[in-house]
């Protein structure tokens, strides 16, 4: 995935032969998993059905859960640690000479692959027992759910791939995580771990009913519960890295989000205390990653947020409202994370992170809040599914399209971006150094004041480096210990309001695209661009409603996703009568295998 661009070939789109040798492994792929699967539906083979009882009798699921499950969970595994790899790869180095030239391009290729292959044995392994939730292929052939969801989301993840090329034919290599594209592929390893949970809450029900519930399914579920936060905070490597191209904004918003949808059904599901079990599964696995890909590979340090706070925050409010109360469970919690767990994440924020928050986000913090609690109320929903609540609860419904919604609204908000007039004298101490002093005087003085963030960056020339502009006083500020020069591309950025803008320092020329170099010189005057117009350097020159044809198109894939998962968890509820009250549903993981 061409994430980030530097200087180099190509500028856009893969090389035929690479598009040919691709196509040519992905056919022979299909038509050999195509036969596999014929054979084993006509009993031709006994391989799968062999894997699945070892598999189950490792794990206690059934074979049909049991052996998806651990394909799953090992995809994700490589799908994650080849997606942060290479988003550390290409900001630090910038493009590459094509897309099979990086290898962390092979791990994510492999993970969302064997995402859906996980799928693709879950339904091949459907048995002819029909329980509530299976889908009937034809007589006596019954797929899990969560097969179908897992499926689905790993197709609509690896079909990415080819998009991402069209698209950088098209609109020229997309530096942005939240490109259409890189969307549907880090949205399909997100959304599948729920599709996980659904099919591995199938499989405890299915040893419910025969009375053989193992002790160490709870333990793993508690671990898709914490794969499922990792999955809903993926989309924040956009601030994680510190080369953020939206509004900072985003930030508080989404991990609030993610806190709400994710910690609350696992309080929800797998009761006490186990909010801060999945918080602690995913610092494990964020904290690993860390190491690996910034010490160990020597790329740039992966920062992520500790969510400790709101994990607290679900078990204190659990023992004031009854979790088996979703909606108002969920409302509550939410509440808490968007007011409380985000005060600790800013605290966080200026402790850890690269890109701290400041004041400046204060008068548009309420957002948080209504995140907080649209992702609550959703994930009292996800909760209530998975513990299977009666299918017809009012306030269910209601709340759910409420929260549905206001997280359209708390994501539309902040999504325009508007440019700031002014300019930016700009002095090195010495032009000619790799590394010097940058000075930075801003015409209008005050063009800087209540920024929520303000720095030089230098990314793409082996590294990358977010130096703070320290104050002297009447619009004058300095960095130190700045790289310039080589491959690196040095900029002066500034988000003030719902202004992203930047001066270019230093950036390379680059014959490519084309486009000249942008000298370092001793003292400059230049004008303040779009923040985008330089990070987008490689950009193609196409009319905005191109852009908007594609951006649709993703807004349908997800329409047609969230209606999937929608319906998938709907049929994972009970068939209660209609007109309940969600007071009516009490639920616990432990009644339910007992």
């Amino acid at each position: 995935m061409d994430l980030i661009l530097a200087h180099g070939e190509p500028a856009g789109g893969a090389a035929l032969h690479e598009i040919l040798w691709a196509s040519g492994v992905a056919l022979v792929l299909i038509a050999g998993l195509g036969w596999f699967g014929s054979a084993h539906r006509s009993n031709k083979t006994t391989v799968l059905t062999r894997l699945g009882d070892f598999s189950a009798t490792v794990s206690g699921l059934p074979a049909w859960a049991a052996l998806p499950a651990a394909i799953a969970s090992g995809a994700l595994l490589v799908a994650v640690y080849g997606f942060y790899w290479d988003v550390a790869t290409h900001i630090d180095n910038g493009r590459d000479p094509g897309p099979f030239a990086n290898p962390s391009h092979f791990f994510i290729i492999f993970g969302l692959f064997g995402i859906a292959v996980a799928g693709y044995v879950g339904v091949l392994l459907g048995t002819k027992r029909e329980s509530s939730t299976s889908v009937r292929i034809r007589e006596g052939w019954n797929v899990p759910l969560g097969a179908i969801l897992l499926m689905v989301c790993g197709l609509i993840a690896v079909g990415g791939f080819p998009l991402d090329d069209i698209w950088h034919r098209l609109f020229g290599q997309d530096v942005t995580l939240w490109g259409p594209t890189h969307i549907q592929m880090v949205g399909g390893a997100a959304l599948s771990t729920l599709a996980l949970w659904v099919l591995v809450v199938e499989g405890i029900r299915d040893r419910a009913e025969a009375g053989k519930v193992r002790p160490v399914l709870r333990v793993h579920e508690t671990l898709v519960a914490g794969a499922f936060l990792l999955g809903a905070s993926a989309l924040q490597a956009e601030f994680d890295y510190s080369v953020p191209q939206f509004r900072l904004l985003f930030h508080p918003v989404m991990l609030a989000l993610a806190a709400g949808i994710a910690l609350v059904p696992a309080r929800i599901r797998l009761g006490r205390g186990a909010a801060l079990k999945a918080v602690a599964f995913f610092l494990v696995v964020r904290g690993i990653l860390s190491v690996v890909v910034g010490p160990v590979l020597g790329h740039t340090t992966l920062h992520f947020p500790l969510y400790i706070g709101e994990a607290l925050l679900v078990e204190l409010v659990a023992l004031r409202i009854n979790p088996a109360r979703y909606v108002t469970f969920g409302a509550w919690s939410g509440a808490a994370i968007g007011t409380l767990g985000v005060a600790a994440e800013w605290a966080w924020s200026n402790t850890w992170m690269t890109m701290s928050w400041g004041t400046a986000l204060l008068p548009e913090i309420a957002l948080a809040a209504v995140a907080g609690i649209a992702g609550g109320v959703l994930g009292g929903r996800i909760g209530g599914a998975l513990s299977g609540a009666p299918r017809n609860v009012r306030s269910m419904r209601v709340a759910g399209l409420a929260a549905g919604a206001a997280i359209v609204l708390c994501l539309a908000y902040p999504l325009p971006i508007s440019d700031a007039q002014g300019s930016a004298t700009v002095a090195l101490d010495d032009p000619s150094a790799h590394r010097t002093t940058v000075t930075v005087t801003l015409d209008p003085p005050t063009l800087a004041d209540d920024a929520e963030w303000f720095n030089i960056t230098a990314w793409q020339g082996g590294g990358s480096v977010v130096g703070s502009l320290e104050p002297l006083g009447n619009g004058t500020y300095r960095a130190t210990d700045i790289p310039i020069g080589g491959e690196w591309k040095t900029l002066v950025r500034l988000h003030t309001g719902s202004a992203i803008v930047a001066v270019p320092v230093y950036m390379p020329a680059d014959p490519a695209i084309p486009a000249e170099e942008v000298p370092a010189e001793s003292s400059v005057t230049r004008p303040f661009v779009p923040d985008k117009q330089l990070l987008l350097r490689e950009a193609k020159d196409t009319p905005s409603w191109f852009s908007m044809v594609g951006y649709s198109a993703l807004g349908l894939i997800v329409v047609v996703w969230i209606a999937g998962l929608a319906w998938g968890l709907r049929r994972m509820r009970d068939d209660g009568p209609a007109g309940h009250d969600e007071r009516e549903v009490r639920w616990s993981w432990k009644a339910s295998t007992t």
